[in-house]
């Protein structure tokens, strides 16, 4: 993908990994090839896609370029439900991620930024696919409040984006007002 992106845009100024799944695998009954796919998306994919935009970005002599993880609630409490306890703790692992990159990029002296957008539900395709054997349980995952669309956290990205060269935004959290947890 980034040689493919090197070749057709010279580069990445701009990383934003969004990629994300959660499957129904509890710490204590959870399969291991569940518990495998989500380190694998939502930790190592990541750390991947970070790293190489980064170089992509060192290569070029990018000093204002940002690195924007689109992370979840769930890397900042855990939720009561056995189902979603491994996923939050990759998404735990996001959050620790971020601050580590931000302060490695400190240490290279550059002025690329780093930033966790996390949200509560967004009303997507994700709870249809983590509850693919329940739709009804997906659908009223979605049904029972106002959730938040893929245009709020678009719009969370924006402003990211548009913040002053000096700041440095670490961590936007953001869900919908009626959500609970």
């Amino acid at each position: 993908m980034f040689s493919a992106i090197k070749t057709l845009h010279k580069g990445v100024d701009v990383c934003i990994n969004n990629a994300g799944l959660a499957h129904n695998e509890p710490l204590l009954s959870g399969k291991t090839e569940g518990w495998r796919n989500m380190i694998d998306v939502n930790v190592l994919a990541l750390s991947i896609c970070t790293r190489e935009a980064y170089k992509s970005m060192k290569e070029r002599n990018v000093d204002d370029g940002h690195i924007i993880n689109i992370n979840s609630m769930g890397g900042h409490r855990m939720v009561p439900s056995a189902d979603e306890h491994f996923y939050c703790a990759t998404k735990y692992a996001v959050t620790a991620l971020t601050e580590g990159i931000r302060q490695e990029l400190r240490e290279a002296n550059t002025h690329i930024r780093a930033t966790c957008i996390s949200p509560g539900i967004v009303e997507t395709e994700f709870a249809f696919r983590h509850h693919n054997s329940d739709p009804e349980k997906a659908a009223a995952v979605y049904e029972s409040m106002k959730c938040l669309k893929a245009e709020d956290i678009a719009s969370a990205v924006t402003f990211v984006l548009s913040a002053p060269p000096h700041v440095q935004i670490g961590d936007v959290q953001m869900r919908p007002v009626e959500q609970v947890s």
